[in-house]
């Protein structure tokens, strides 16, 4: 089949952490954070996918004489929670050290999407303003890539 050479590249790659770009759909091009790889996919899913939490909108440029509201207002991003196919992720180099998995758990995709959501919206923003709170180097260099835009 087409995809048959793919997950054999990303079989051990793309675990949950990992910063990944969606390549396919209404998020393409859009960077994502893996909350849950399902390697071996399920009984609704048979095939290997993840799910991911992204930014469809990307925070805006900021410098130092623009006011505390400017800021605010210049730095909302707007997630999105999907569960994507492993032949429409690419897995780049970067791992953040986000915990998504409880809030995704909690909250279930069926029920609680847009509850969801918005606690993912709250984590990433509030990681966003504290970016220096990264424990790794490694990890603070994969949060700074994951919030930059793709230029493509």
């Amino acid at each position: 089949g087409v995809g048959d050479w793919l997950p054999v590249a990303t079989m051990g790659v793309i675990k949950s952490g990992k910063v990944v770009i969606v390549l396919q759909g209404r998020f393409a091009g859009r960077k994502a954070i893996v909350v849950k790889a399902y390697d071996d996919g399920n009984a609704e899913r048979r095939f290997a996918h993840a799910m991911v939490a992204g930014i469809d909108r990307a925070p805006r440029k900021v410098t130092r004489s623009m006011s505390k509201e400017k800021i605010q207002k210049r730095t909302k991003m707007k997630p999105f929670l999907k569960y994507v196919n492993y032949t429409h992720l690419m897995p780049t180099r970067y791992v953040v050290d986000l915990d998504l998995k409880k809030i995704v758990d909690e909250s279930g995709l069926k029920e609680g999407k847009a509850e969801a959501r918005k606690a993912i919206k709250k984590v990433f923003e509030e990681r966003y303003h504290q970016q220096s709170s990264a424990k790794k180097e490694k990890k603070a260099a994969g949060t700074m890539y994951f919030y930059k835009k793709m230029a493509f």
